[in-house]
């Protein structure tokens, strides 16, 4: 598109030089966030909304489970009464609009980027208008809360909800350590006693489940092992097939939305028909997610036609395993056509782009949707450097998103005739 908004989003992501978050404020969490802003179309912002309610509206229709489960392992096809919290989609920002390129399950950063909110400052009158627009800390803490009691009350009806643990392998070597605090202090402040524990610190009884002695009423569940397969998770797996505790986000909810060869569906409109998708959705999806197909075989039509894609694996997370096709080896390769991989039509990252101490440096971007029942909560962008999404790159990180709408854009118009923004 080439509209007087998207030229200048395209403008403020070049040459905006601005810093909007206060890092001393952020003091212990400083290292997880970027300096700049990125800068988002509201039309853009509207897509995705778009597309995040035509996933749900698909994952709703009578034949989609069935679709999707039948090669899922046997814990997944469980079906709680819960939703899952904490659904991540991310996104890149094409010339052409966003595509959603993966969904996630127990989405990182959430309850870092809330924090960061408290931080950000304006350097400018357009500034005031970005973060005046957007949900502050205290309501966005609000729906977090809000989400939690849900997903207790669908499970539990009216129940009191004592005790919550935060669930993860080792979790104070966790690099997203700190945000399991804030959550632990968000529920403590709630009343909702809260513990962060090891799987293996969990114990099993008949009809219960505890931790440290204590009983757990719900287990908001960080682990990557998403079926549970794993030894150390055997109290998890155990505690889910009797529902002993509420958990969320749960392997259900992974098989229906994050595995990544529901993308093959979700990006071929004669899939969607066969479901029985509504016509607008079938749209929004075919237009919004990349085409995706199953690797297996074929070795050497895969292998010329490689620049094309990118290579997933179908059930990893975090880029791990994720390669793009033009910086594979043959040996990668041949592991990669034995199966257990989707591949995804490339489409590359949009940039952002910063003065630094060197000049001007490039920084790749995507932009992650926190997502409840269909309904974006929080957008947060993570920017880097490299072939896929991460936190060691210098400046990089996760980045607030101002979405930029006729008003703010006439003010950032005029902010950089005065050469205070994007100068």
């Amino acid at each position: 598109m080439n509209t007087p908004a998207s030229r200048l989003v395209d403008t403020l992501n070049r040459e905006c030089d601005c810093s909007f978050t206060d890092f001393e404020a952020l003091r212990d969490y400083a290292h997880f966030f970027s300096a700049m802003p990125v800068f988002l179309e509201e039309g853009h912002a509207a897509e995705m909304r778009s597309i995040v309610g035509a996933v749900e509206a698909v994952v709703g229709l009578a034949d989609y489970p069935s679709a999707v489960l039948k090669d899922a392992p046997s814990i997944a096809k469980l079906r709680p009464r819960t939703s899952g919290a904490f659904m991540g989609f991310d996104f890149h920002i094409s010339p052409s609009g966003p595509r959603l390129i993966e969904i996630n399950t127990n989405a990182g950063g959430a309850l870092l980027n809330i924090a960061a909110r408290e931080a950000q400052r304006a350097c400018c009158s357009a500034a005031d208008e970005f973060i005046l627009a957007q949900p502050g800390a205290t309501e966005l803490e609000r729906e977090v809360i809000a989400m939690f009691e849900r997903e207790w009350r669908l499970a539990r009806g009216n129940r009191p909800l004592r005790t919550i643990a935060i669930v993860d392998d080792k979790p104070r070597g966790q690099f997203l350590y700190p945000e399991f605090e804030l959550a632990r202090n968000l529920f403590e402040s709630r009343g909702i006693h809260t513990l962060i524990v090891d799987p293996e610190e969990l114990e099993t009884g008949a009809e219960s489940i505890s931790a440290r002695g204590e009983p757990i009423d719900l287990i908001y569940n960080r682990v990557t092992d998403f079926y549970f397969e794993e030894p150390r998770h055997e109290a998890l797996r155990w505690c889910y097939q009797r529902d002993l505790a509420v958990i969320t986000p749960h392997p259900h909810a992974h098989a229906l939305y994050a595995n990544k060869r529901n993308l093959a569906i979700l990006s071929d409109a004669a899939a969607l028909e066969r479901l029985g998708a509504p016509r607008e959705a079938i749209d929004v999806l075919t237009r919004g997610v990349p085409s995706t197909r199953d690797v297996r075989g074929c070795e050497e039509t895969w292998w010329n036609d490689r620049k094309r894609w990118f290579f997933k694996p179908q059930s990893g997370y975090g880029s791990r395993g994720a390669y793009r096709g033009d910086k594979l080896t043959r040996k990668v390769f041949a592991e990669i056509v034995k199966g257990e991989y989707v591949a995804q039509q490339l489409v590359p990252p949009s940039e952002r782009q910063r003065s630094t101490s060197e000049g001007k440096q490039s920084f790749k971007l995507d932009v992650r949707c926190y997502v409840y029942e269909g309904k974006i909560q929080l957008m947060a962008a993570r920017v880097y450097q490299g072939q896929t999404t991460n936190f060691r790159t210098a400046g990089g990180g996760f980045a607030p998103v101002y979405v930029v709408t006729p008003a703010a854009g006439s003010l950032l118009e005029s902010a950089r005739r005065n050469t205070r923004c994007a100068n």
